[in-house]
């Protein structure tokens, strides 16, 4: 169980995050949605502890985690694993090796120097690189690939930590909507037969509604929708984004759903040139 409890967060008297209670019972995927500025990106980092609360607690399973240091810290951080906007690989290191990098807090500073890892991690590395369809990009460089295949990269090196939770900041965000579909598909599949949790700050309401099972809406730095995708009609996601009568869901669509209709397209012009 995740829960928090009046989670908050300021900066020199900003306040990012403004008192947010939120349970988790059981593992799910989640979708935090709302305008640039919500407090999204502050609430993910703080559940990973690369950012301290000002104010309230997180607690993992009757662990509070929110004060934790050294060690003790490391641990959870393994346990919670980040996928970032940016992948933060780094560039001129191949493919597996970046992978690996998902392993340093369990390895020593020499073996982390000298960049030794056992047999069992590399071909451990590598399966999961097929998992996501992208085991023959394991020897080249990581900025050979194109954006969808590095963010697969860096998922690969999330699962590389076994961890209890993904957190995925604003994963498809620099995506092509292809890209942007088969990296949501890889998190949605990872929930399903993993059973991890996996929580997504998404800027669009097609996507959130499309993978995730709850929708966290979050405006100015509280929580003002936490439901269903059903739930999330046009016009709460207005209030979310605290936007007029004229709001338009467009604005906040990946194309996911346009790629979808321009393959159906496709489909049906084959079938009738078939004929």
């Amino acid at each position: 169980m995740l829960t928090f409890d009046q989670l908050t967060k300021r900066f020199r008297g900003t306040t990012a995050v403004d008192q947010v209670s939120i349970c988790c019972p059981k593992p799910a995927m989640i979708g935090i949605i709302g305008a640039s500025g919500a407090g999204k990106s502050t609430l993910l980092r703080m559940i990973n502890r690369l950012s301290d609360a000002s104010g309230g607690r997180i607690v993992f399973d009757g662990q509070d985690v929110t004060g934790l240091q050294g060690r003790a810290k490391r641990q959870w951080q393994s346990q919670c694993a980040m996928i970032f906007q940016q992948f933060n690989l780094v560039p001129r290191m191949d493919v597996v090796s970046n992978v690996l990098h998902g392993t340093l807090n369990r390895r020593s500073t020499l073996a982390t120097m000298f960049n030794l890892y056992p047999q069992a991690d590399i071909h451990r590395a590598i399966d999961i690189l097929d998992r996501l369809g992208i085991a023959a990009q394991a020897p080249k460089r990581a900025e050979a690939l194109s954006g969808g295949q590095q963010q697969r990269v860096a998922i690969a090196r999330a699962l590389m930590q076994d961890p209890r939770i993904i957190l995925a900041d604003e994963p498809i965000a620099s995506l092509d909507p292809m890209n942007a579909q088969i990296v949501m598909d890889a998190l949605r599949r990872i929930h399903d037969e993993d059973g991890r949790m996996v929580i997504a700050n998404l800027h669009t309401l097609d996507t959130a509604r499309r993978y995730c099972d709850r929708v966290i809406g979050m405006r100015q730095g509280r929580v003002v929708f936490d439901g269903t995708p059903d739930q999330l009609t046009t016009g709460v996601a207005r209030d979310i984004y605290g936007a007029d009568a004229g709001f338009s869901e467009a604005a906040t669509s990946t194309s996911i759903d346009a790629l979808d209709r321009t393959n159906a397209a496709a489909l049906v012009c084959d079938a009738k040139a078939a004929l």
